[in-house]
């Protein structure tokens, strides 16, 4: 049986001649027709002779004149990957007669432009079953095909959109401030997602309606236009102003924005994408996104980029409000601190406050240096339980009265008790914990008395660190029922060039790590920060507390004695 495909030479065989296939085919179909885009044929298996109308032939590219009346020219022009289910089909076993239809590609020169037909075939076989003849119809199914092929192609990149935007508002979702959404939105997840080369998020100064900030871009490239006017001829100015997307390519920029294309001319740009940003139907900003290789956009490319910039627009929105209400929660904690803290001959101090992450939350941290009647120093800091307005407020009222009782000369476990009596006589049910320690400068002697408070680190002068062992009493506002001394006091002596560490439990502890874990972080830090008090402060801080994800207040105080 011959082999459809095969590639013997077409002398090795002989044809049978194409005036009795086509009386043998009109013998078969009597109605064959021969019109445009449709054809009846016989292909003789044996010799691999064929018969084709020219409705059949232009399927393939070819013109009666042209076609030779062998079937391996017709293989040849069959898209290679389907020749093997084709051969299957025809040659394969079955009965006298059996009746086939399926799709198939054919490749048309001179562009090598593929084709979808269709056959509808009968294939006549001897008494062992053996493929003798085929005989059948083929016609254009460009159309149909072309179309379905389109519409698949098209749902896939939908879906792959869709999972773009899903992908962009994910990590929107966790962006608590404005900085926080422009790391999201730079990250190289979402960069590779759009397939950008850059990108750039563009908002309305502070306090103006005209000036726009830009962060992003290559900085070194684009360092001219981090502030410009919305007047600008700029394509960024020109989205937030006319509030329509821009879609400009390389070719174009010099026109329209020549003081952009000095910028571009020496970058592997080739398009950019400007989608305005608008939250409750007022303008916001722009989302800019540079592109290298890609010089024209599809709808659904358009529909992707303006989806993007709906999920950043409302993600910027939600930003803002919560960079303004952590604003007001911080300055109102901020205005409950000391406004200053006095500086003493032999003792250099720093504080340190870090509010949570939480906009909405108000803290009762603090920290206090009390100069003292007999000429030492005392340190407080405490933490008021709750983190709320009345947190806050009850938090002054306690500090402005134990910064008065440490001010009278009292010892540590004095103020300490007349402290916690102070706040159980308040109308509140907070507690507080705090811890309070005196400062003999000349001599180095502390005291330190503790209310349910994390007892105080000590950096010796070797380098050495540890939490002192200091006797606590109860968080301040409760009674001690045993009617014991409440406040038990610890003596140590600090020498020259040694710090002491107070702090609230903030700095210690978190959902994500035990307080035993907190205890030995700060420890390290400690040991390896700098010397200089106000310096080591923002190195604790900023090798323990994380301020995005930070659950609660962190306040801490340092102290060293100068020689």
């Amino acid at each position: 049986m011959h082999d459809l495909g095969s590639r013997r030479s077409h002398r090795s065989r002989r044809l049978v001649p194409p005036s009795e296939l086509e009386s043998e085919l009109r013998a078969e179909l009597p109605g064959a027709m021969a019109s445009g885009g449709m054809g009846a044929f016989l292909w003789d298996v044996r010799s691999g002779g064929v018969f084709m109308h020219p409705g059949a032939l232009a399927l393939f590219g070819l013109t009666p004149e042209e076609f030779d009346g062998d079937v391996l020219t017709l293989a040849r022009r069959v898209v290679p990957r389907e020749m093997s289910g084709l051969r299957r089909a025809v040659v394969g076993p079955g009965g006298r007669r059996s009746g086939l239809s399926f799709h198939f590609r054919a490749c048309c020169p001179p562009r090598r432009e593929h084709r979808w037909a269709h056959a509808q075939v009968q294939v006549i076989r001897d008494g062992t079953g053996a493929a003798g003849k085929v005989v059948g119809v083929l016609r254009d199914a460009s159309g149909e095909l072309q179309g379905a092929v389109d519409q698949a192609t098209a749902d896939t990149v939908r879906r792959s959109h869709s999972d773009v935007v899903q992908a962009t508002t994910a990590a929107l979702a966790d962006a608590l401030t404005s900085e926080d959404v422009f790391s999201s939105l730079t990250a190289e997840g979402t960069l590779g997602a759009v397939g950008a080369a850059g990108l750039a998020l563009t908002t309305f100064a502070e306090d103006s309606g005209h000036l726009l900030v830009t962060k992003g871009l290559p900085r070194h490239l684009f360092r001219d236009f981090e502030t410009t006017d919305i007047q600008d001829a700029l394509p960024t100015a020109q989205a937030v102003r006319t509030q329509h997307p821009l879609f400009v390519r390389r070719q174009d920029v010099a026109a329209r924005y020549p003081a952009l294309w000095p910028h571009i001319e020496r970058t592997e740009i080739t398009s950019i994408a400007v989608t305005p940003l608008v939250a409750q139907g007022h303008p916001t900003g722009a989302l800019t996104v540079l592109y290298e290789g890609r010089t024209s956009f599809t709808t659904l490319d358009r529909d992707l980029l303006l989806a993007t910039g709906a999920a950043v627009a409302q993600s910027l929105q939600r930003a803002r409000l919560y960079d303004q209400e952590h604003a007001v929660a911080v300055g109102l904690q901020r205005a409950m601190l000391p406004a200053h803290i006095p500086q003493v001959d032999g003792l250099a101090t720093a504080v340190h406050y870090q509010p949570s992450s939480n906009s909405q939350e108000v803290g009762g941290d603090w920290y206090d240096v009390v100069p003292l009647p007999d000429g030492g120093t005392g340190l407080v800091v405490g933490d008021v339980e709750g983190h709320d307005i009345d947190a806050s407020a009850v938090m002054g009222q306690l500090r402005t009265a134990l910064r008065a009782y440490a001010s009278e000369g009292h010892p540590p476990s004095a103020v300490l008790a007349r402290a916690s009596s102070y706040l159980a006589e308040l109308d509140t049910e907070r507690l507080a914990t705090c811890v309070y320690v005196t400062v003999a400068v000349g001599t180095g002697e502390t005291l330190t008395a503790r209310a349910g408070h994390p007892a105080p680190f000590v950096r010796y002068a070797d380098g050495r660190v540890a939490q002192l062992d200091a006797d606590g009493g109860l968080p301040l506002g409760m009674q001690d029922p045993a009617g014991s001394v409440p406040f038990p006091t610890t003596r140590h002596r600090l020498r020259p060039r040694e710090t002491l560490l107070l702090c609230t439990d903030g700095l210690l502890e978190s959902r994500g790590r035990s307080i035993d874990t907190g205890i030995r972080r700060v420890r390290d830090a400690l040991r390896a920060g700098p010397a200089e008090p106000a310096a080591l402060a923002r190195h604790i801080v900023g090798a323990v507390a994380d301020s995005r994800a930070q659950e609660d207040d962190v306040a801490l105080l340092l102290a060293t004695l100068t020689p």
